[in-house]
């Protein structure tokens, strides 16, 4: 029901824009988040943001670099990923959480997107 969009070979310092869209069911009473894989990681949290879009949070790691948003008219989530730099590569996913707020965990979420890669080359 999720699908992220947007994922691409970047050079560092350069950008992305990634989009998550659903079909189906609607998530827009639910917090929204990105997350983010590795290869041989655990799955980590990027970014989440409140059904209404008012509140938001973001790991250390993006802070002042990434920015999430949504437009529940579209049913969509976005993230602005801007000086990207070699340790962003990862398989990026959406994920819509159980309650409307701000939730950084996986365990919080129960619905996921297929993920999208981005490689961020030096």
């Amino acid at each position: 029901q999720l699908q992220a969009f947007g994922g691409g070979l970047v050079q560092a310092g350069g950008s992305l824009r990634l989009s998550c869209g659903t079909s189906g069911r609607m998530f827009i009473n639910n917090a929204m988040g990105w997350f983010r894989q590795a290869p041989g990681k655990e799955r980590e949290f990027v970014a989440g943001i409140s059904w209404s879009g008012s509140s938001k949070g973001y790991a250390d790691s993006v802070k002042g670099r990434f920015t999430i948003s949504r437009d529940n008219a579209k049913n969509t989530v976005y993230l602005q990923m801007n000086s990207l730099q070699p340790e962003d590569t990862a398989k990026y996913y959406c994920g819509a959480a159980r309650e409307s707020l701000v939730r950084t965990t996986t365990a919080e979420y129960t619905h996921w997107g297929k993920g999208t890669q981005v490689t961020v080359s030096s």
